[in-house]
């Protein structure tokens, strides 16, 4: 039973941030010296596993009881880091995990295993490589940490304001204004964050407030920041720190991943541009007057290389074949140089830099939880062949329908998902649900994208909808509201992965083909402006009931997999489509240039929509 990969001192460096992570406690007291005895139990249990690994790798070992109790001590203690960093529902889910090892043997159906005892469960789940010391947890040690103290340094070097005044800049000209750098920003913020909530606070402070001083309601300004920053969660090249574990969990190329998850992601930001510029038409939003809009000045422009010149040293790093840890140090470093060069304030006030790398290990700290956590339920689920099992069900229960199996996948992803951060929700639903979906045939790359884009989109989905109720403070709204808001924003998020199955030429990668490519972009560039324009209810003019119906069939009808259906539906979306553009360029249609911001006043139930 070999321990985790990787050298001692690289574990260890895992413990040392679980130990940070959980210093953060503020209170005092007698709850000083529980945090005490928490410590010493971690670090006890902690030394105890690095000196029985090293044991294993030079021959046998006979587990002790005391080895079995020192486990369940660095279990509780990990549980209850859990519980500080991420609320109750992933202690739930671990809890519930560790009583299945326990009792299986008495659940009837696929859930029945043939028992496991207290000493087993702690040297797989506390001792092993498949458990709370596993693969996922050395991923994130060597290879993402590095990426997330990246993204805190670029904050702390000023990168970060100089983005999103890039970003207001851009698409001032728009109708949508600030909504439409939300998406921007929090696109390139999320994908190198690992929190989804984590993004829409740190972005959303400044762009929800600003929405809605261009007339969008708090809901809906709230639903766009949830919707963009959970979308970082799978934008390459970083992926919130998903790639690096999908390409351990598969054996895919990192790169490849990121290949494969390009477009898709492209297209899911292009639908919250339409769903967003859909609606501001809809409420008579105007775009930002040219004398208010950000000028970006020569400053702006010099900072920009804290940013521009990093990213393009570690995707240099990154195609010449080197560690993606080698190429994020690097950049790193870089920013760190730079930051002092160009950035007057940052040498006037260095300990800015030193609040950035605060801030990083906290985020390091709540993702080497997450993970550590999520081993328990690894440990459980290769023990018992549960995964493995659920499969079996699954694929007995759709037959040879791979369209039902998706829908259970998705089901599956989107309740497995809830209440949890990205890495932990994929690792869970991957386990439990991924065998079935590569077992109808589904290239493996594309099975495991699946599941992250639903496991992502479960943070915006009701009832636990987590980005949605970090967004709930700021924008002063009602989070099941925002949620709502975010689902119909992101709605061509629930229908992409159902398209990467049935097209996989759009990943690049799996089955690629040059007309295949072609054909999927015609399509799915149509279906994002009927879908948005449909739940707008306004394309050149408000659309009556039954026409926002017939552009979500036509929509629906262009993706069904049958060729003759795809082309007859595809002709009528391209005339509905060359019919609004003829009618929104009449001489006396609304010009997106210039003009005062003014919103038409909707009635309660347009209002509600």
């Amino acid at each position: 039973m070999k321990p985790c990969c990787g050298s001692a001192p690289t574990r260890f460096a895992g413990v040392i941030v679980l130990v940070l992570g959980m210093s953060q406690r503020r209170e005092r007291g007698w709850l000083v010296w529980v945090d005490m005895v928490l410590l010493a139990a971690l670090l006890i249990s902690a030394q105890r596993y690095f000196a029985i690994g090293e044991m294993l790798e030079t021959g046998l070992y006979f587990f002790t009881s005391t080895d079995i109790w020192i486990g369940v001590a660095g279990i509780i203690v990990l549980l209850e880091l859990t519980r500080r960093a991420f609320g109750i529902p992933l202690v739930v889910v671990c809890v519930l995990t560790l009583l299945y090892a326990l009792m299986g043997q008495s659940l009837p159906w696929i859930f029945q295993h043939g028992g496991y005892g207290l000493d087993q469960i702690m040297q797989v789940v506390w001792y092993s490589f498949d458990g709370v010391f596993g693969g996922p947890l050395s991923v994130v040690v060597t290879l993402i940490l590095v990426f997330i103290v990246f993204g805190s340094v670029l904050e702390a070097v000023g990168a970060g304001p100089v983005l999103l005044k890039f970003a207001f800049a851009l698409t001032g000209r728009f109708r949508g204004g600030p909504a439409h750098a939300a998406i921007a920003a929090s696109g390139v913020f999320g994908t190198m964050s690992g929190s989804v909530s984590g993004n829409v606070v740190g972005t959303g402070v400044m762009t929800i407030p600003m929405i809605v001083k261009r007339g969008f309601p708090p809901r809906y300004a709230g639903g766009v920041e949830a919707a963009a920053s959970s979308g970082g969660q799978f934008m390459p090249p970083i992926m919130g720190a998903v790639a690096f574990i999908m390409s351990d969990v598969t054996g895919i190329p990192y790169l490849t991943i990121c290949t494969a998850a390009l477009l898709p992601a492209l297209f899911y930001y292009a639908s919250l541009f339409v769903s967003v510029h859909t609606e501001a038409i809809r409420r008579g939003i105007k775009p930002i007057p040219r004398a208010d809009r950000p000028v970006i000045v020569r400053h702006d422009w010099i900072m920009s290389l804290c940013f521009i010149l990093p990213l393009a040293l570690m995707m240099t790093i990154l195609l010449s074949g080197r560690s993606p840890a080698l190429a994020g140090f690097w950049a790193v470093i870089a920013a760190v140089v730079l930051g002092f060069v160009l950035n007057p304030e940052l040498r006037r006030e260095p300990q800015r830099l030193i609040a950035g790398l605060v801030d990083g290990g906290k985020a390091s700290a709540s993702i080497i939880i997450a993970v550590a956590s999520i081993g328990i339920v690894i440990g459980v689920m290769n023990m018992t062949g549960l995964g493995l099992r659920f499969a079996g069900v699954m694929q007995a229960v759709a037959g040879e329908s791979l369209f039902l199996s998706l829908v259970m996948m998705m089901l599956g992803s989107l309740v497995l998902g809830m209440g949890m951060p990205t890495v932990p929700a994929y690792l869970i639903v991957i386990l439990v649900m991924g065998p079935a979906i590569e077992m109808m045939g589904v290239p493996t790359v594309i099975a495991h994208l699946f599941v992250v884009y639903f496991g992502v989109l479960s943070s915006i989905t009701p009832p636990v909808a987590i980005a949605a109720f970090a967004a709930a403070p700021i924008a002063r709204a009602n989070p099941i509201h925002i949620g709502i808001d975010a689902c119909r924003i992101a709605l061509i998020g629930f229908v992409i992965p159902f398209v990467l199955v049935y097209n996989p030429s759009l990943s690049l990668v799996a089955d690629f083909t040059v007309s295949g490519l072609l054909w999927i972009i015609l399509r799915l560039s149509i279906v994002i402006w009927l879908f948005s324009t449909g739940f707008a209810g306004y394309a050149a003019d408000r659309l009556p009931m039954p026409m926002r119906l017939l552009r979500f069939a036509v929509g629906f009808g262009m993706l069904f997999p049958v060729l003759w259906v795809e082309v007859a539906f595809t002709l009528a979306g391209l005339a509905m489509t060359a019919m609004d553009w003829r009618a929104s360029h009449r001489p006396d249609a609304d010009d997106d240039e210039g003009g005062e911001a003014v919103a038409t006043p909707l009635s309660p139930d347009a209002e509600n929509a």
